[in-house]
């Protein structure tokens, strides 16, 4: 970096904000859980790292950007995270490989800038998360649930938002809830609704709760592109309803799930904004939440049938588990449940509610055992094991966030056990995660064909076939597959490569599109010359055309 570049990059920051090109600090932000350099033989770097303390100097730094684009020796790229915790997606590692590029780190951008309790929104900044959001709701009394995801406590609320992701609370679809977005264009220019723009009252608070805006809808732009970024976005968060329940309805058949599937699909449809988001795991999803892989952790390779059916008898581990939870007043709650219970009772089925008196008694008698005592017996330390993960599943389905999801991540991690599980985080681990997560239509002949297809593919490369669904409507599900291997060896880390891009190929020959991808996939899988693409790139020409933002990102260009 030439000295020049680093002074005109010092000259527009405030004295709370810094710059480095320093290797040892740009490291860390190169830690991923794809193994993305083993696989594809080519070196993403970063020039530098600007991380900001103000959301004004986001304009200050595009414009820079822009002016340096002039001159071929002063010209960098930038690549915006918010956390970074973008775990088996590309992490904090940006998409493109030129050797220009500087990531904007927005992680200090924790503002919650504005909250209006009788109304339910809430205005934040990129850098605010899960645990801080939550923070704030409980500090001051906030009766609103967090949406949260299983990413954990340390992520951004903001960029799952933009990246259209979605979670088990009453509102599932995360970018759905986002009723207004400030920032810029890549071109420096800002961005504001309409209805802002025209709203000449002091508090233009009517902007907050209408998310189309007037005119084209152009928010939308922001999402799973690069052609600007959000510099505070507002959320409406869903109230903390007076009663609450979770349901776990498990089959141990495993050719119930095509009966299964309209009984979920009814309940969707009957009880919508009462039942929330149902997720359905199968036997292995299970017991990678609750056991230990039977092949030790860095093994690559697959569980034998054999050691899946003992797990399974001493977990009691059903074949397929549906997952989800009731909304409501007692009398609601109460009477949604005797439903459910009439709904699946044609099939041979066992129900359990976690308000139901096994599991509050269950409850009661593990906090009464002193701890010495709990580990001493094997019984009672499975027990108390299962009741944890249980209890911070319900927690994230009342909008608390916990990292009890991250625990998958380690399943074939060398020293899975070394780890605190309440300091889980898999980029910084070294753990080895990808996804693999289409779009499914909620037909029951269409997801037995899923799961044969996932059941068939995944073991070829010695990946473990977890498999869950989660209803983002009762028309449509998302399948997330983790690709789990151990990131220190480079056969696994092929295999995991391999395996994903034959799911994500073959499943399209079968209607099985991704709703989201990775950063290596958004260069190999998108078509620069398809129609979508290039109506895209005379969008990124227009509002970034000396392309400084986040290059290649959703943009085969």
């Amino acid at each position: 970096m030439s000295p020049q570049l680093a002074s005109l990059i010092e000259n527009v920051l405030t004295s709370d904000s810094s710059f480095s090109f320093d290797s040892q600090q740009l490291s860390p932000f190169m830690l991923g859980t794809e193994g993305l350099a083993f696989f594809d033989k080519k070196q993403r770097q970063l020039m530098g790292v600007i991380t900001l303390s103000q959301a004004s100097e986001i304009k200050l730094i595009l414009d820079l950007a822009n002016q340096c684009a002039k001159n071929e020796e002063l010209a960098f790229s930038l690549y915006p995270i918010s956390t970074g915790n973008n775990w088996g997606y590309g992490t904090s590692q940006p998409t493109g490989l030129s050797n220009n590029i500087i990531l904007l780190d927005l992680g200090r951008l924790t503002n919650i800038t504005h909250f209006d309790s009788e109304l339910g929104l809430v205005t934040l900044e990129p850098g605010v998360t899960q645990q801080q959001l939550s923070d704030f709701l409980h500090q001051h009394n906030h009766d609103y649930m967090v949406p949260v995801t299983g990413a954990g406590p340390s992520c951004s609320i903001l960029a799952n938002a933009l990246e259209r992701g979605y979670g088990i609370t009453p509102y599932t679809d995360h970018f759905s809830a986002v009723t207004s977005i400030q920032g810029y264009w890549a071109n420096g220019r800002p961005y504001q609704s309409a209805v802002n723009e025209l709203d000449a009252s002091e508090d233009k608070l009517v902007d907050k709760t209408f998310k189309w805006g007037l005119g084209p809808y152009l928010e939308g732009l922001f999402t799973q592109s690069n052609l600007g970024i959000v510099s505070q976005m507002t959320i409406r968060l869903a109230k903390i309803k007076p009663d609450f329940t979770s349901f776990f309805i498990q089959m141990q058949d495993d050719a119930l799930l095509e009966k299964a599937v309209p009984l979920i699909r009814d309940v969707l449809q009957s009880y919508e904004g009462i039942v929330g988001a149902i997720n359905l795991m199968d036997q292995r999803r299970l017991l990678s939440m609750f056991a230990k892989n039977p092949n030790g952790s860095d093994a690559h390779q697959v569980m034998h049938s054999k050691d899946i059916n003992e797990l399974a008898t001493d977990l009691r581990a059903p074949s397929w588990t549906i997952v989800g939870s009731i909304y409501g007043t007692t009398r609601v709650v109460n009477a949604v449940k005797k439903e459910i219970n009439n709904i699946f009772k044609q099939l041979p089925c066992k129900r359990i509610y976690s308000n139901s008196p096994t599991i509050v008694l269950a409850n009661k008698v593990i906090d009464t055992l002193p701890p010495w005592l709990i580990k001493k017996i094997p019984t009672l330390t499975k027990v108390a094991e299962q009741l944890d993960s249980f209890n911070k599943g319900k927690e994230i389905m009342l909008g608390k966030p916990n990292k009890v999801a991250l625990k998958l991540a380690y399943w074939r991690h060398k020293d899975a056990d070394g780890f605190d599980k309440e300091k889980l985080s898999p980029g910084q681990d070294g753990c080895g995660l990808l996804w693999y997560a289409p779009l499914i239509t909620m037909k029951a002949k269409k997801m037995r064909e899923f799961v044969e297809f996932i059941r068939e593919t995944c073991p070829k490369f010695n990946i473990e076939p977890f498999i869950t669904f989660t209803n983002l409507k009762h028309d449509c599900v998302d399948s997330t597959i983790p690709i789990v291997f151990d990131l220190s060896n480079p056969k696994a880390v092929n295999d995991a490569h391999n395996c994903l891009k034959m799911l994500v190929e073959e499943g399209l020959k079968k209607g099985f599109v991704p709703y989201r991808l990775n950063v290596d996939q958004q260069q190999w899988l998108l078509n620069k010359d398809s129609d979508f693409w290039q109506t895209v790139n005379q969008l990124k020409t227009s509002l970034d055309p000396n392309n400084i933002l986040s290059q290649g990102r959703y943009n085969p260009r």
